[in-house]
């Protein structure tokens, strides 16, 4: 793990090594003198405690599946027999035929979590590897074994596993009593793939909600709570460090009492002894014509601007609305439409005062053609295209940031 400290000009770098192991090496040393903390630690989690039962072999996870390609051998399909059980119990409003249908069908798999020979939860699931995603199906554990930090560790091996496998999102359909834990598991009601990527291919289920959570390749999430944990005791460690390096008490200010309003930062005692400096200004630049008094020319910019973009040969999906009785869904999915033909008119009607309110429109019309659309479709590529002809317009014109 790294550990970064901020810098004066606002970026970041690393700690040295040497800086850290002096850390961890002072917090194995406190541990050692208080017997107390590794005898009876405070605030350790459930998933501290159900990795400890893995590393013990007391509990183990495995991903099973049927098959009708090859022998599946006999352990297998008493995990899956046991695995309908738990989901059957579990999940009572759910059809125990359509239960078995999916455990046992040869496209989906179901993470198993084993105890003593027998499974007490799992997660069943599909991957769509074409599609980039996986749906979640069942997720479950008996109830004997609730509440023990074993359903969080679950999502963590199906997340690792899934990362393994190519597989950046998770989708599922939540029932109201399971959106509460998909939400602890990072799932969100805020969809982030675009709708064509899963329409017709993940079940949907009436009075279900539909829940995301996108995975990142560089974490590492059966281990991420013992990550930060640590992160947290070597940053309290520096901190103390630090605190003791440089402690002193110095006398109160008195130049405002004087009459002073304000002073220069910099000249605050003690200030650049615990690290601080100053931020380097950016120096200013020309204004834009944004900032001018000239309120026609910018109009007349814009419009010339428009007029370019309906010429060009990728701004035929942006020119008018999308149409609701073409596209049923897209209004279902896009809270926000924008179109040429409708930044025309809040031109004529003096909507565009500043340079931002232009390009805040101009950019939702392909954030919202990007976020509906699939990045191998037409619509998705001619975004692309026109955004950066709009870019290059905006740039001739000295409209455009440098």
């Amino acid at each position: 793990e790294t550990i970064d400290r901020a810098i004066g000009d606002g970026h970041f770098e690393d700690l040295t090594d040497e800086t850290v192991v002096r850390a961890m090496k002072a917090i194995s040393e406190s541990k050692a003198i208080n017997k107390s903390e590794i005898l009876f630690p405070v605030n350790v989690s459930r998933d501290e405690n159900v990795k400890a039962e893995e590393q013990q072999r007391a509990i183990e996870f495995h991903v099973v599946g049927n098959s009708l390609t090859k022998q599946v051998d006999k352990q297998t399909i008493f995990w899956l027999i046991g695995l309908q059980a738990v989901f059957a119990y579990q999940l009572p409003e759910m059809p125990r035929e359509y239960i078995s249908q999916l455990v046992f069908d040869t496209k989906h798999k179901t993470l198993a979590l084993i105890k003593e020979n027998q499974p007490i939860g799992g997660i069943c699931f599909r991957p769509f590897s074409s599609q980039g995603f996986t749906e979640i199906v069942f997720c479950a554990v008996t109830m004997s074994e609730q509440v023990k930090g074993y359903g969080t560790h679950l999502m963590n091996h199906l997340k690792d596993y899934s990362i393994k496998h190519g597989i950046r999102h998770l989708l599922t359909y939540a029932d109201c009593d399971a959106i509460g834990y998909f939400k602890k598991q990072g799932f969100s009601k805020d969809i982030k793939l675009a709708r064509p990527v899963y329409a017709g291919f993940i079940k949907e289920y009436d009075g279900a909600t539909l829940m995301h959570c996108e995975l990142h390749p560089s974490i590492v999430n059966t281990q991420f709570i013992s990550v930060i944990r640590k992160q947290s005791e070597i940053l309290k460690e520096l901190i103390a460090q630090r605190h003791n390096e440089v402690q002193k008490v110095r006398p109160g200010l008195t130049c405002f009492k004087e009459g002073l309003r304000s002073i220069p930062v910099e000249s605050i005692p003690g200030l650049r002894e615990i690290g601080w400096k100053p931020q380097m200004r950016a120096q200013r630049t020309s204004r834009p014509l944004e900032e001018s008094s000239d309120p026609e020319k910018l109009a007349a910019s814009f419009t010339a601007i428009l007029q370019s973009l309906r010429q060009h040969q990728a701004a035929w999906p942006f020119l008018r609305p999308v149409p609701a009785a073409e596209v049923p869904d897209y209004y279902d999915h896009i809270k926000y439409p924008m179109d040429l033909k409708t930044m025309g008119e809040r031109l004529k009607q003096g909507y565009y005062v500043t340079r931002r309110l232009f390009m805040a429109d101009m950019a939702r019309i392909f954030s919202n053609c990007r976020f509906y659309n699939s990045p191998e479709t037409e619509y998705y590529r001619c975004a692309n295209s026109l955004e950066r002809y709009f870019q290059t317009k905006m740039r001739e014109l000295g409209l455009w940031d440098k």
